[in-house]
Protein backbone atom coordinates (compact mmCIF):
# COMPACT_ATOMS: atom_id res chain seq x y z
CA UNK A 1 0.00 0.00 0.00
CA UNK A 2 3.01 2.16 -0.02
CA UNK A 3 3.53 4.75 -2.70
CA UNK A 4 6.52 2.82 -3.98
CA UNK A 5 7.36 -0.75 -4.75
CA UNK A 6 7.53 -3.27 -2.06
CA UNK A 7 9.36 -0.82 0.07
CA UNK A 8 11.25 1.72 -1.99
CA UNK A 9 12.44 4.72 -0.05
CA UNK A 10 10.73 8.09 -0.07
CA UNK A 11 13.84 10.23 -0.30
CA UNK A 12 17.05 9.81 -2.33
CA UNK A 13 18.81 7.92 0.45
CA UNK A 14 21.37 5.22 -0.25
CA UNK A 15 20.83 1.74 1.12
CA UNK A 16 23.96 2.17 3.25
CA UNK A 17 22.63 5.40 4.74
CA UNK A 18 19.22 3.84 5.27
CA UNK A 19 20.66 0.85 7.10
CA UNK A 20 22.65 3.19 9.29
CA UNK A 21 19.58 5.24 10.14
CA UNK A 22 17.69 2.04 10.80
CA UNK A 23 20.23 0.97 13.36
CA UNK A 24 21.66 -1.80 11.14
CA UNK A 25 18.38 -3.68 11.17
CA UNK A 26 19.59 -6.01 8.45
CA UNK A 27 21.90 -7.29 11.16
CA UNK A 28 19.37 -7.18 13.94
CA UNK A 29 15.81 -5.98 14.18
CA UNK A 30 16.24 -6.00 17.91
CA UNK A 31 13.41 -5.48 20.34
CA UNK A 32 10.95 -5.05 17.50
CA UNK A 33 11.62 -8.62 16.35
CA UNK A 34 11.16 -10.25 19.70
CA UNK A 35 14.91 -10.75 20.22
CA UNK A 36 15.91 -11.57 23.77
CA UNK A 37 16.74 -8.57 25.95
CA UNK A 38 19.12 -8.26 28.87
CA UNK A 39 19.79 -5.48 31.35
CA UNK A 40 23.26 -3.91 31.41
CA UNK A 41 24.97 -0.87 32.88
CA UNK A 42 24.67 0.82 29.51
CA UNK A 43 20.88 0.51 29.59
CA UNK A 44 18.73 -1.77 27.47
CA UNK A 45 21.02 -4.04 25.50
CA UNK A 46 20.06 -6.39 22.70
CA UNK A 47 21.17 -9.97 23.12
CA UNK A 48 22.41 -11.96 20.14
CA UNK A 49 19.81 -14.34 18.74
CA UNK A 50 19.05 -16.35 15.65
CA UNK A 51 16.94 -13.38 14.48
CA UNK A 52 20.16 -11.68 13.36
CA UNK A 53 21.39 -14.55 11.25
CA UNK A 54 17.99 -14.96 9.64
CA UNK A 55 17.92 -11.33 8.54
CA UNK A 56 21.08 -11.67 6.45
CA UNK A 57 19.24 -14.03 4.08
CA UNK A 58 15.93 -12.17 4.04
CA UNK A 59 15.13 -11.98 0.34
CA UNK A 60 11.84 -12.02 -1.55
CA UNK A 61 10.14 -15.15 -2.89
CA UNK A 62 7.26 -16.40 -5.05
CA UNK A 63 4.04 -18.15 -4.09
CA UNK A 64 3.61 -19.61 -7.59
CA UNK A 65 7.16 -20.29 -8.81
CA UNK A 66 6.03 -22.61 -11.60
CA UNK A 67 3.70 -20.13 -13.30
CA UNK A 68 5.13 -18.40 -16.37
CA UNK A 69 5.34 -14.59 -16.65
CA UNK A 70 2.24 -12.86 -17.97
CA UNK A 71 4.16 -11.81 -21.10
CA UNK A 72 7.48 -11.79 -22.87
CA UNK A 73 9.99 -9.10 -21.92
CA UNK A 74 9.35 -7.19 -25.15
CA UNK A 75 9.41 -3.47 -25.81
CA UNK A 76 5.88 -3.69 -27.24
CA UNK A 77 4.54 -5.04 -23.95
CA UNK A 78 6.48 -2.48 -21.95
CA UNK A 79 5.09 0.33 -24.10
CA UNK A 80 1.56 -1.04 -23.70
CA UNK A 81 1.93 -1.10 -19.91
CA UNK A 82 3.08 2.51 -19.93
CA UNK A 83 0.04 3.47 -22.01
CA UNK A 84 -2.38 1.64 -19.70
CA UNK A 85 -0.94 3.45 -16.67
CA UNK A 86 -0.45 6.87 -18.26
CA UNK A 87 -1.95 10.13 -16.96
CA UNK A 88 -5.30 10.64 -18.69
CA UNK A 89 -5.36 7.00 -19.71
CA UNK A 90 -7.39 3.92 -18.93
CA UNK A 91 -6.75 3.88 -15.17
CA UNK A 92 -7.01 7.61 -14.51
CA UNK A 93 -10.21 8.51 -12.64
CA UNK A 94 -10.04 11.97 -14.25
CA UNK A 95 -10.79 13.77 -10.99
CA UNK A 96 -11.45 17.48 -11.51
CA UNK A 97 -8.61 18.70 -9.32
CA UNK A 98 -9.31 22.31 -10.29
CA UNK A 99 -12.56 22.09 -8.29
CA UNK A 100 -10.49 22.03 -5.12
CA UNK A 101 -9.97 19.69 -2.19
CA UNK A 102 -13.29 20.48 -0.48
CA UNK A 103 -15.52 20.01 -3.53
CA UNK A 104 -13.85 16.70 -4.38
CA UNK A 105 -15.17 15.42 -1.05
CA UNK A 106 -18.54 17.16 -0.82
CA UNK A 107 -19.85 17.32 -4.42
CA UNK A 108 -21.34 13.96 -5.52
CA UNK A 109 -21.11 15.00 -9.17
CA UNK A 110 -17.31 15.05 -8.89
CA UNK A 111 -17.02 11.42 -7.82
CA UNK A 112 -19.25 9.69 -10.37
CA UNK A 113 -16.17 8.21 -12.07
CA UNK A 114 -14.41 7.51 -8.77
CA UNK A 115 -17.07 6.29 -6.31
CA UNK A 116 -16.70 5.98 -2.56
CA UNK A 117 -16.66 2.65 -0.74
CA UNK A 118 -19.17 3.23 2.02
CA UNK A 119 -18.06 0.05 3.81
CA UNK A 120 -14.55 1.39 4.43
CA UNK A 121 -13.49 4.31 6.61
CA UNK A 122 -10.78 6.36 4.91
CA UNK A 123 -8.17 5.43 7.49
CA UNK A 124 -8.05 1.80 6.36
CA UNK A 125 -5.95 2.93 3.37
CA UNK A 126 -3.29 4.33 5.66
CA UNK A 127 -3.37 1.44 8.10
CA UNK A 128 -2.64 -0.73 5.08
CA UNK A 129 0.22 1.54 4.05
CA UNK A 130 1.64 1.44 7.57
CA UNK A 131 1.43 -2.37 7.51
CA UNK A 132 3.24 -2.47 4.17
CA UNK A 133 6.10 -0.49 5.66
CA UNK A 134 6.18 -2.96 8.55
CA UNK A 135 6.57 -5.98 6.24
CA UNK A 136 8.66 -5.04 3.25
CA UNK A 137 11.36 -2.67 1.97
CA UNK A 138 13.00 -3.33 -1.39
CA UNK A 139 15.85 -0.89 -1.96
CA UNK A 140 17.61 -2.85 -4.70
CA UNK A 141 15.42 -3.90 -7.64
CA UNK A 142 15.32 -1.61 -10.66
CA UNK A 143 12.01 -0.58 -12.16
CA UNK A 144 11.31 -2.37 -15.43
CA UNK A 145 14.50 -4.47 -15.34
CA UNK A 146 13.99 -8.24 -15.04
CA UNK A 147 14.87 -9.33 -11.50
CA UNK A 148 14.64 -12.55 -9.50
CA UNK A 149 13.14 -12.27 -5.99
CA UNK A 150 15.95 -14.34 -4.44
CA UNK A 151 18.48 -11.72 -5.56
CA UNK A 152 16.87 -8.80 -3.67
CA UNK A 153 17.11 -8.16 0.07
CA UNK A 154 14.06 -7.19 2.09
CA UNK A 155 15.35 -4.66 4.64
CA UNK A 156 12.28 -5.07 6.83
CA UNK A 157 11.56 -8.16 8.90
CA UNK A 158 8.90 -10.17 7.02
CA UNK A 159 6.57 -10.00 9.98
CA UNK A 160 3.96 -7.70 11.45
CA UNK A 161 6.26 -6.99 14.39
CA UNK A 162 6.56 -3.17 14.27
CA UNK A 163 10.27 -3.14 13.49
CA UNK A 164 9.40 -0.02 11.49
CA UNK A 165 8.58 1.59 14.85
CA UNK A 166 11.09 0.05 17.25
CA UNK A 167 14.15 -0.13 14.98
CA UNK A 168 16.96 -1.94 16.73
CA UNK A 169 16.00 -0.93 20.26
CA UNK A 170 17.50 1.81 22.41
CA UNK A 171 21.14 0.71 22.24
CA UNK A 172 21.17 0.24 18.45
CA UNK A 173 18.69 3.01 17.55
CA UNK A 174 18.87 5.52 20.43
CA UNK A 175 17.61 8.34 18.19
CA UNK A 176 14.17 6.70 18.29
CA UNK A 177 13.90 6.63 22.08
CA UNK A 178 13.24 9.12 24.86
CA UNK A 179 16.60 10.07 26.38
CA UNK A 180 14.97 10.58 29.79
CA UNK A 181 13.13 7.24 29.79
CA UNK A 182 14.76 4.70 27.52
CA UNK A 183 11.82 2.32 27.44
CA UNK A 184 9.63 4.97 25.80
CA UNK A 185 9.72 6.16 22.21
CA UNK A 186 10.50 9.74 21.28
CA UNK A 187 7.56 11.96 20.30
CA UNK A 188 7.70 15.69 19.63
CA UNK A 189 5.15 18.49 19.22
CA UNK A 190 4.10 19.94 15.91
CA UNK A 191 2.85 23.11 17.61
CA UNK A 192 -0.60 21.96 18.74
CA UNK A 193 -0.47 18.17 18.83
CA UNK A 194 2.07 15.40 18.36
CA UNK A 195 4.59 15.16 15.56
CA UNK A 196 7.32 12.75 14.58
CA UNK A 197 10.74 13.55 16.03
CA UNK A 198 12.64 15.54 13.43
CA UNK A 199 16.11 16.84 12.74
CA UNK A 200 16.67 20.54 12.15
CA UNK A 201 16.34 19.87 8.41
CA UNK A 202 12.78 18.64 8.99
CA UNK A 203 13.65 15.03 8.15
CA UNK A 204 11.88 12.64 10.49
CA UNK A 205 13.83 10.32 12.77
CA UNK A 206 12.21 7.00 11.96
CA UNK A 207 13.14 3.36 11.67
CA UNK A 208 11.50 3.57 8.23
CA UNK A 209 11.52 6.97 6.48
CA UNK A 210 8.52 6.03 4.32
CA UNK A 211 6.27 6.60 7.33
CA UNK A 212 6.63 10.32 6.65
CA UNK A 213 5.39 10.06 3.04
CA UNK A 214 2.10 11.76 3.85
CA UNK A 215 0.49 13.42 6.85
CA UNK A 216 -1.88 10.57 7.58
CA UNK A 217 0.65 7.74 7.73
CA UNK A 218 2.94 10.06 9.72
CA UNK A 219 0.10 10.72 12.15
CA UNK A 220 -0.56 7.01 12.41
CA UNK A 221 3.10 6.39 13.21
CA UNK A 222 2.82 9.03 15.95
CA UNK A 223 -0.20 7.18 17.33
CA UNK A 224 1.88 4.00 17.56
CA UNK A 225 4.64 5.87 19.40
CA UNK A 226 2.12 7.23 21.89
CA UNK A 227 0.33 3.90 22.22
CA UNK A 228 3.60 2.20 23.20
CA UNK A 229 4.40 4.95 25.70
CA UNK A 230 0.99 4.64 27.36
CA UNK A 231 1.42 0.86 27.33
CA UNK A 232 4.66 1.39 29.29
CA UNK A 233 2.69 3.34 31.90
CA UNK A 234 0.04 0.59 31.91
CA UNK A 235 2.70 -2.10 32.36
CA UNK A 236 4.41 -0.24 35.19
CA UNK A 237 1.10 0.26 36.97
CA UNK A 238 0.54 -3.50 36.69
CA UNK A 239 3.82 -4.19 38.49
CA UNK A 240 6.36 -4.38 35.65
CA UNK A 241 8.80 -2.01 37.34
CA UNK A 242 12.04 -3.39 35.90
CA UNK A 243 12.86 -1.33 32.75
CA UNK A 244 13.42 -4.35 30.52
CA UNK A 245 10.29 -6.05 31.83
CA UNK A 246 8.24 -2.88 31.33
CA UNK A 247 9.51 -2.46 27.77
CA UNK A 248 8.86 -6.07 26.81
CA UNK A 249 5.34 -6.01 28.23
CA UNK A 250 4.51 -2.68 26.55
CA UNK A 251 5.87 -3.90 23.24
CA UNK A 252 3.90 -7.14 23.50
CA UNK A 253 0.71 -5.22 24.26
CA UNK A 254 1.31 -2.85 21.36
CA UNK A 255 2.13 -5.58 18.88
CA UNK A 256 -0.62 -7.98 19.88
CA UNK A 257 -3.39 -5.35 19.87
CA UNK A 258 -2.15 -4.17 16.45
CA UNK A 259 -2.16 -7.75 15.17
CA UNK A 260 -5.67 -8.31 16.56
CA UNK A 261 -6.88 -5.27 14.60
CA UNK A 262 -5.27 -6.66 11.45
CA UNK A 263 -7.05 -10.01 11.78
CA UNK A 264 -10.40 -8.77 13.13
CA UNK A 265 -10.88 -5.37 11.46
CA UNK A 266 -8.50 -4.82 8.54
CA UNK A 267 -8.69 -8.22 6.83
CA UNK A 268 -12.49 -8.58 7.02
CA UNK A 269 -12.84 -5.22 5.27
CA UNK A 270 -10.21 -6.03 2.64
CA UNK A 271 -10.89 -9.69 1.75
CA UNK A 272 -14.31 -10.26 3.36
CA UNK A 273 -15.11 -12.12 6.58
CA UNK A 274 -15.87 -15.45 4.83
CA UNK A 275 -12.38 -15.47 3.30
CA UNK A 276 -10.79 -14.72 6.68
CA UNK A 277 -12.82 -17.51 8.27
CA UNK A 278 -11.85 -19.97 5.54
CA UNK A 279 -8.12 -19.33 5.90
CA UNK A 280 -8.12 -19.40 9.69
CA UNK A 281 -10.34 -22.50 9.91
CA UNK A 282 -9.08 -24.54 6.95
CA UNK A 283 -5.50 -23.36 6.68
CA UNK A 284 -3.29 -21.78 4.08
CA UNK A 285 -3.08 -23.71 0.81
CA UNK A 286 -0.51 -21.78 -1.23
CA UNK A 287 1.64 -19.67 1.11
CA UNK A 288 3.15 -22.30 3.40
CA UNK A 289 6.50 -21.26 4.94
CA UNK A 290 7.65 -22.97 8.11
CA UNK A 291 7.82 -21.28 11.49
CA UNK A 292 10.33 -18.45 11.40
CA UNK A 293 10.93 -18.97 7.66
CA UNK A 294 8.50 -16.50 6.09
CA UNK A 295 9.60 -14.36 3.17
CA UNK A 296 7.53 -11.78 1.28
CA UNK A 297 6.23 -13.06 -2.08
CA UNK A 298 6.35 -10.66 -5.00
CA UNK A 299 2.81 -11.69 -5.99
CA UNK A 300 1.79 -10.07 -2.71
CA UNK A 301 4.15 -7.10 -2.32
CA UNK A 302 4.31 -5.99 -5.95
CA UNK A 303 0.82 -6.93 -7.11
CA UNK A 304 -2.08 -8.02 -4.89
CA UNK A 305 -1.27 -5.81 -1.88
CA UNK A 306 -1.17 -2.76 -4.13
CA UNK A 307 -4.96 -2.79 -4.20
CA UNK A 308 -4.73 0.12 -1.77
CA UNK A 309 -3.66 2.53 -4.47
CA UNK A 310 -7.19 2.28 -5.83
CA UNK A 311 -8.64 3.24 -2.42
CA UNK A 312 -6.76 6.55 -2.11
CA UNK A 313 -8.96 9.65 -2.33
CA UNK A 314 -7.80 12.66 -4.36
CA UNK A 315 -8.26 14.86 -1.27
CA UNK A 316 -8.93 14.56 2.44
CA UNK A 317 -10.00 16.64 5.40
CA UNK A 318 -6.92 16.24 7.58
CA UNK A 319 -8.53 17.73 10.69
CA UNK A 320 -11.52 19.79 11.79
CA UNK A 321 -9.97 22.87 13.34
CA UNK A 322 -6.24 23.00 12.67
CA UNK A 323 -6.22 25.61 9.94
CA UNK A 324 -6.75 28.78 11.96
CA UNK A 325 -9.78 27.23 13.67
CA UNK A 326 -11.12 25.90 10.36
CA UNK A 327 -10.86 22.43 8.84
CA UNK A 328 -7.65 21.68 6.96
CA UNK A 329 -8.45 20.19 3.55
CA UNK A 330 -5.82 19.25 1.01
CA UNK A 331 -5.08 17.14 -2.04
CA UNK A 332 -3.12 14.05 -1.10
CA UNK A 333 -0.35 15.34 -3.41
CA UNK A 334 -0.18 18.62 -5.31
CA UNK A 335 2.99 19.15 -7.38
CA UNK A 336 2.65 22.93 -7.05
CA UNK A 337 3.42 22.60 -3.33
CA UNK A 338 6.87 21.09 -3.83
CA UNK A 339 9.50 22.74 -1.63
CA UNK A 340 7.11 24.75 0.55
CA UNK A 341 7.68 24.81 4.31
CA UNK A 342 3.99 24.26 5.08
CA UNK A 343 2.49 22.90 1.86
CA UNK A 344 -1.23 23.10 1.16
CA UNK A 345 -1.33 19.41 0.25
CA UNK A 346 -1.02 16.47 2.62
CA UNK A 347 2.50 15.35 1.80
CA UNK A 348 4.78 14.52 4.71
CA UNK A 349 8.19 15.89 5.58
CA UNK A 350 7.04 19.18 7.12
CA UNK A 351 6.17 20.49 10.56
CA UNK A 352 3.54 23.16 11.17
CA UNK A 353 0.75 23.54 13.76
CA UNK A 354 -2.01 22.59 11.30
CA UNK A 355 -0.24 19.40 10.17
CA UNK A 356 -1.90 16.89 12.47
CA UNK A 357 -4.59 14.27 11.93
CA UNK A 358 -8.14 14.57 13.25
CA UNK A 359 -8.95 10.88 13.36
CA UNK A 360 -12.75 11.28 13.27
CA UNK A 361 -12.37 11.80 9.51
CA UNK A 362 -10.56 8.49 9.12
CA UNK A 363 -12.29 6.10 11.55
CA UNK A 364 -15.88 5.97 12.75
CA UNK A 365 -16.19 7.36 16.28
CA UNK A 366 -19.98 7.54 15.90
CA UNK A 367 -20.07 11.33 15.48
CA UNK A 368 -21.00 11.44 11.79
CA UNK A 369 -17.63 12.85 10.74
CA UNK A 370 -16.06 9.79 9.11
CA UNK A 371 -15.26 9.83 5.37
CA UNK A 372 -14.70 6.83 3.15
CA UNK A 373 -12.20 5.16 0.85
CA UNK A 374 -12.63 4.87 -2.87
CA UNK A 375 -13.79 1.53 -4.27
CA UNK A 376 -11.21 -1.11 -5.13
CA UNK A 377 -11.45 -0.94 -8.90
CA UNK A 378 -9.59 0.05 -12.04
CA UNK A 379 -9.91 3.78 -11.41
CA UNK A 380 -7.01 5.47 -9.61
CA UNK A 381 -7.32 8.97 -8.17
CA UNK A 382 -5.70 11.53 -10.44
CA UNK A 383 -3.09 12.91 -7.99
CA UNK A 384 -1.39 9.50 -8.04
CA UNK A 385 -0.52 10.04 -11.69
CA UNK A 386 1.81 12.87 -10.73
CA UNK A 387 3.37 11.91 -7.41
CA UNK A 388 6.16 14.13 -6.06
CA UNK A 389 9.64 13.27 -7.22
CA UNK A 390 10.62 13.37 -3.56
CA UNK A 391 8.77 10.10 -2.89
CA UNK A 392 10.38 8.36 -5.88
CA UNK A 393 13.78 6.69 -5.42
CA UNK A 394 16.55 8.76 -6.97
CA UNK A 395 13.94 11.22 -8.30
CA UNK A 396 13.57 8.94 -11.32
CA UNK A 397 10.41 9.00 -13.47
CA UNK A 398 7.80 7.92 -14.31
CA UNK A 399 5.77 9.91 -11.80
CA UNK A 400 2.53 8.06 -12.55
CA UNK A 401 2.14 5.45 -9.82
CA UNK A 402 0.05 3.11 -12.02
CA UNK A 403 2.83 3.08 -14.61
CA UNK A 404 5.29 2.17 -11.88
CA UNK A 405 3.03 -0.61 -10.63
CA UNK A 406 2.65 -2.07 -14.11
CA UNK A 407 6.38 -1.91 -14.77
CA UNK A 408 6.86 -3.84 -11.53
CA UNK A 409 4.91 -6.71 -13.10
CA UNK A 410 7.55 -6.62 -15.83
CA UNK A 411 10.41 -6.41 -13.29
CA UNK A 412 9.42 -9.56 -11.42
CA UNK A 413 8.14 -11.61 -14.35
CA UNK A 414 4.81 -11.67 -12.57
CA UNK A 415 2.32 -14.38 -13.52
CA UNK A 416 -0.95 -13.41 -15.12
CA UNK A 417 -4.07 -13.08 -13.06
CA UNK A 418 -5.64 -15.80 -15.18
CA UNK A 419 -2.72 -18.12 -14.40
CA UNK A 420 -3.11 -17.60 -10.66
CA UNK A 421 -6.89 -18.09 -10.92
CA UNK A 422 -6.34 -21.45 -12.64
CA UNK A 423 -3.72 -22.44 -10.05
CA UNK A 424 -6.07 -21.85 -7.12
CA UNK A 425 -9.25 -23.08 -8.82
CA UNK A 426 -10.93 -19.67 -8.86
CA UNK A 427 -13.27 -18.44 -11.61
CA UNK A 428 -11.32 -16.61 -14.31
CA UNK A 429 -12.20 -13.24 -15.74
CA UNK A 430 -12.86 -13.56 -19.45
CA UNK A 431 -11.32 -11.63 -22.30
CA UNK A 432 -14.66 -9.84 -22.55
CA UNK A 433 -14.44 -8.86 -18.88
CA UNK A 434 -11.04 -7.33 -19.66
CA UNK A 435 -11.98 -6.05 -23.09
CA UNK A 436 -10.68 -2.54 -22.39
CA UNK A 437 -7.15 -4.01 -22.67
CA UNK A 438 -7.68 -5.48 -26.15
CA UNK A 439 -6.89 -2.26 -28.09
CA UNK A 440 -3.31 -2.28 -26.79
CA UNK A 441 -2.65 -5.20 -29.12
CA UNK A 442 -0.37 -7.36 -26.98
CA UNK A 443 -2.87 -9.82 -25.48
CA UNK A 444 -3.26 -8.23 -22.05
CA UNK A 445 -6.96 -9.11 -22.06
CA UNK A 446 -6.14 -12.84 -22.05
CA UNK A 447 -2.92 -12.72 -20.02
CA UNK A 448 -3.34 -9.81 -17.64
CA UNK A 449 -0.73 -8.31 -15.29
CA UNK A 450 -1.58 -9.56 -11.81
CA UNK A 451 -1.95 -6.09 -10.25
CA UNK A 452 -4.48 -4.98 -12.88
CA UNK A 453 -6.30 -8.31 -12.69
CA UNK A 454 -6.70 -8.05 -8.90
CA UNK A 455 -8.29 -4.60 -9.25
CA UNK A 456 -10.61 -5.68 -12.06
CA UNK A 457 -11.61 -8.83 -10.20
CA UNK A 458 -12.54 -6.78 -7.12
CA UNK A 459 -14.55 -4.42 -9.33
CA UNK A 460 -16.51 -7.15 -11.11
CA UNK A 461 -16.85 -9.83 -8.44
CA UNK A 462 -17.24 -7.76 -5.28
CA UNK A 463 -18.47 -4.44 -6.63
CA UNK A 464 -15.25 -2.84 -5.40
CA UNK A 465 -16.18 -3.41 -1.75
CA UNK A 466 -13.32 -5.87 -1.16
CA UNK A 467 -10.91 -8.10 -3.04
CA UNK A 468 -12.07 -11.04 -5.12
CA UNK A 469 -10.92 -14.67 -4.97
CA UNK A 470 -7.43 -14.21 -6.46
CA UNK A 471 -6.51 -10.99 -4.69
CA UNK A 472 -8.18 -12.02 -1.46
CA UNK A 473 -6.48 -15.42 -1.38
CA UNK A 474 -3.00 -13.92 -1.85
CA UNK A 475 -3.48 -11.07 0.62
CA UNK A 476 -5.25 -13.20 3.22
CA UNK A 477 -2.85 -16.13 3.14
CA UNK A 478 0.26 -13.96 3.29
CA UNK A 479 -0.88 -11.70 6.13
CA UNK A 480 -2.28 -14.56 8.21
CA UNK A 481 0.76 -16.64 7.30
CA UNK A 482 3.18 -13.95 8.46
CA UNK A 483 1.39 -13.90 11.81
CA UNK A 484 1.15 -17.68 12.17
CA UNK A 485 4.85 -18.23 11.39
CA UNK A 486 6.12 -15.44 13.66
CA UNK A 487 6.63 -17.21 16.97
CA UNK A 488 6.25 -13.92 18.87
CA UNK A 489 2.83 -13.03 17.41
CA UNK A 490 -0.35 -13.69 19.33
CA UNK A 491 -1.60 -16.14 16.68
CA UNK A 492 1.50 -18.30 17.20
CA UNK A 493 2.36 -17.71 20.86
CA UNK A 494 -1.16 -17.59 22.31
CA UNK A 495 -3.86 -18.18 19.67
CA UNK A 496 -6.64 -18.07 22.26
CA UNK A 497 -5.59 -14.63 23.50
CA UNK A 498 -8.05 -11.75 23.45
CA UNK A 499 -7.25 -8.04 23.90
CA UNK A 500 -6.67 -6.96 27.47
CA UNK A 501 -6.49 -3.19 27.10
CA UNK A 502 -9.70 -1.20 27.61
CA UNK A 503 -12.02 -0.44 24.75
CA UNK A 504 -13.85 2.88 24.46
CA UNK A 505 -16.82 1.11 25.99
CA UNK A 506 -14.75 0.29 29.06
CA UNK A 507 -14.72 -3.46 28.54
CA UNK A 508 -12.04 -5.77 27.20
CA UNK A 509 -11.94 -8.73 24.83
CA UNK A 510 -12.09 -6.91 21.50
CA UNK A 511 -10.16 -3.99 20.03
CA UNK A 512 -10.65 -1.78 16.96
CA UNK A 513 -8.80 1.19 15.53
CA UNK A 514 -11.01 3.62 17.44
CA UNK A 515 -9.94 1.84 20.64
CA UNK A 516 -6.30 1.94 19.58
CA UNK A 517 -6.44 5.68 18.90
CA UNK A 518 -8.27 6.29 22.17
CA UNK A 519 -5.66 4.39 24.19
CA UNK A 520 -2.98 6.46 22.39
CA UNK A 521 -4.99 9.57 23.40
CA UNK A 522 -5.22 11.00 19.91
CA UNK A 523 -8.99 10.43 19.64
CA UNK A 524 -11.38 13.40 19.28
CA UNK A 525 -12.32 13.34 22.96
CA UNK A 526 -8.71 13.50 24.11
CA UNK A 527 -7.94 16.31 21.65
CA UNK A 528 -11.07 18.30 22.41
CA UNK A 529 -11.76 18.62 18.67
Amino acid sequence: MTIEAPGEQTKPISRRRFLGALGASAVGAGLGSGAAVTQSAAGLQLAQSDVYAKQSSNCFTRIFPNLPPFSSQSSNVKDALLQVGAPGGLLDAADQLSAGAVALITDPALRVNNPDNLAHPAGITFLGQFMDHDMTFDSESKLGSPTQPKDVTNVRTPALDLDSVYGGGFVVSPQLYDAADHVKLKVESGGIFEDLPRMSSGQALLADPRNDENMIVAGLHCAFLLFHNHAVDFARAAGHTDPTDAFNEAQRLTRWHYQWIIVHEFLPLIIGQPAVDDITANGRRYYTPGAGQALIPVEFGAAAYRFGHSMVRPSYRANLAGDGGRPFFGLIFDPSQEGKADPADLRGGSRAPRRFVGWQTFFDFGDGQVKHNKLIDTKISTPLFNIPLGVIPNHAPPQALPQRNLLRQFTWGMPSGQGVARAIGAPQLSATDLGELQPYGVGLETSTPLWYYVLKEAELVAGGAHLGPVGGRIVGEVIIGLLQTDLTSYLAASPGWRPTLPMRSGGTGDFRMIDFLTFARVDPGSRGQ
